[in-house]
């Protein structure tokens, strides 16, 4: 009885009734009181199909600035994604070693990334469930939970590069005074920021993480003022693209860290904080054309951002002798030393800025934990429990990292590179279920995605594979030593290669024909 009692003070609403229904039960977003209202007028169409035909196809409402203003948030708190300290890392460090030749490569990143979010965010709006959900429900037990475990793994890894990446803001900040690891300590309590926030409603938050993007664009568009990049340059590197065998390894860095996993998981949850009737076809078709709306803009402000940051250090550090060995722990002392004679002191705004984006990132990977953990094994757990959970998944490791590398800068990168590799291999259990079911028109209805979309799409995703691919090859032959170390990782890689393959077949005809001979010879 007292285990029964434990178990129900776990539970969202503490003791509910046992007779409650199982989808009263079911891991939801949001529950319905903490939904955002989106005000209604009586003079639009009502559509009580259900989204069912074409036919039932009603005129969009016109366009108000004020329910665009209802309808953002969400997509400030996805694009976080772009701009957190592995993108900022890659941003620096394509400047110093390539200029501006990669510019071109980070606006058709972004572009590629928006594609997939707004895909991430049809797909939330249209179903009222999001992908980690949705994953659960289209997959047998034992990918659900192998999905579950790539992400997670993916979540760890950009929590560990965000996390320190505010550790050492906050070094930068303290004078040196605050360890690395004293700096993941006071980050590790972010969590709790974010459930403080979250318990006086989305609307506070989402002012929160507005603010935390306001500081960094105005830290780095300071830094631009200063350092002066060059405008003719910055636009030849946007619209003419180079690139060299010298700059490859920065130009998949670009691409690489574009796409976050834990963020297409995110951005479908994030969706649903707002309360839309996905029985009526006009709400849902208007709650996807505001969120389109707001997402794009978002993903503009990130862009900025991406680009002050890189264009920063490609007109300090290009053709340099710093430009190989930069990197988000020696960064702030090169522009010391480098523009220190500044009206502002750079180096505290270079730390201003990469501490919002640590802060950020960490506390929207909490969330996005939160939402990866309850959909993939629905878990319905008090919001302190799981964010509590979440956090110890990323810190623990980090504050490992923290205390081994403090000091061992070389060690630090190869950890880096590390890193990005988990996260890379993760991509495509993120994308390809995505794009799986939103071209699914028994879950998508008449929101089903177009022939053009999808094949844009299963490109876009190929190229992210093979650019991935391409980074894991390179880290295999740089870093992994040893015979049976490499005949290990290609035993990993066998079984990770045949879990795509299923996972891109699965619902195909082939498929079905070759699981009806297994069937019948067995």
């Amino acid at each position: 009885m007292a285990s029964r009692d434990l178990g129900e003070s776990l539970l969202p609403g503490g003791g509910a009734s046992a007779s409650s229904s199982h989808d009263e039960y079911e891991e939801r977003a949001y529950d319905s009181d903490d939904k955002v209202s989106i005000s209604i007028s009586d003079s639009e169409p009502d559509d009580d199909d259900g989204g069912g035909g074409p036919g039932a196809a009603r005129a969009r409402p016109a366009f108000s600035w004020r329910k665009l203003w209802r309808f953002t948030g969400p997509g400030f708190l996805m694009c976080i994604g772009f701009l957190d300290p592995g993108n900022l890392e890659g941003d620096l460090q394509a400047g110093a070693a390539a200029g501006y030749q990669l510019l071109w490569l980070l606006l058709w990143a972004t572009v590629m990334g928006a594609l997939v979010q707004l895909l991430s965010a049809r797909l939330g709006v249209v179903t009222g469930k999001h992908l980690a959900e949705l994953c659960r429900e289209e997959y047998p037990p034992w990918a659900t939970r192998a999905l579950w475990v790539m992400t997670e793994l993916a979540l760890v890894g950009a929590d560990i590069q965000e996390v320190i990446g505010s550790a050492i803001a906050i070094k930068i900040l303290s004078g040196g005074i605050v360890p690395l690891w004293g700096g993941v300590v006071i980050t590790a309590f972010d969590c709790f920021i974010f459930l403080f926030l979250e318990n006086y409603g989305v609307r506070k938050l989402e002012a929160f993480f507005g603010v935390l993007i306001a500081t960094m664009a105005i830290s780095f568009a300071i830094m631009f003022g200063e350092t002066k990049p060059s405008g003719k340059e910055l636009l030849i590197g946007l619209v003419v693209p180079k690139l060299s065998s010298k700059t490859i390894k920065q130009a998949v860095g670009i691409v690489g860290c574009i796409i976050m996993p834990h963020n297409v998981f995110l951005h479908s949850a994030l969706v649903q904080s707002r309360k839309i009737d996905t029985k009526k076809k006009s709400r849902v078709q208007e709650a996807v054309y505001y969120y389109n709306i707001e997402s794009i803009l978002a993903l503009i402000i990130s862009f900025f951002i991406n680009i002050c940051v890189t264009t920063v250090f490609a007109k300090g550090f290009y053709g340099s002798e710093q430009a190989d060995n930069i990197g988000l722990e020696n960064a702030g002392q090169y522009l010391q030393e480098k523009y220190g004679t500044a009206l502002f002191p750079v180096l505290y705004i270079w730390a201003i800025g990469l501490l919002a984006s640590g802060q950020s990132s960490t506390i929207t990977g909490t969330y996005a934990g939160q939402f990866v953990m309850g959909g993939f094994l629905n878990l319905r757990l008090k919001k302190w429990l799981r964010a509590v959970i979440t956090r110890s998944f990323a810190i623990i490791p980090t504050m490992i990292v923290a205390l081994f590398f403090d000091t061992e800068d070389p060690t630090m990168d190869v950890l880096n590179e590390s890193l990005n590799v988990l996260q890379s291999i993760q991509i495509p259990f993120a994308l390809i279920p995505l794009i799986t079911l939103v071209s699914s028109e028994q879950l998508m209805g008449s929101f089903v995605v177009g022939p053009i979309t999808k094949v844009i799409s299963w490109i876009v995703t190929i190229f992210l594979m093979l650019i991935n691919g391409y980074l894991i090859l390179s880290f295999y032959t740089e870093e992994v030593r040893g015979a049976v170390v490499r005949s290990s990782l290609c035993v990993v890689l066998a079984v990770y290669l045949a879990f795509i393959v299923y996972l891109i077949l699965r619902n195909t005809t082939l498929y079905s024909r070759l699981r009806s001979s297994v069937s019948k010879s067995s």
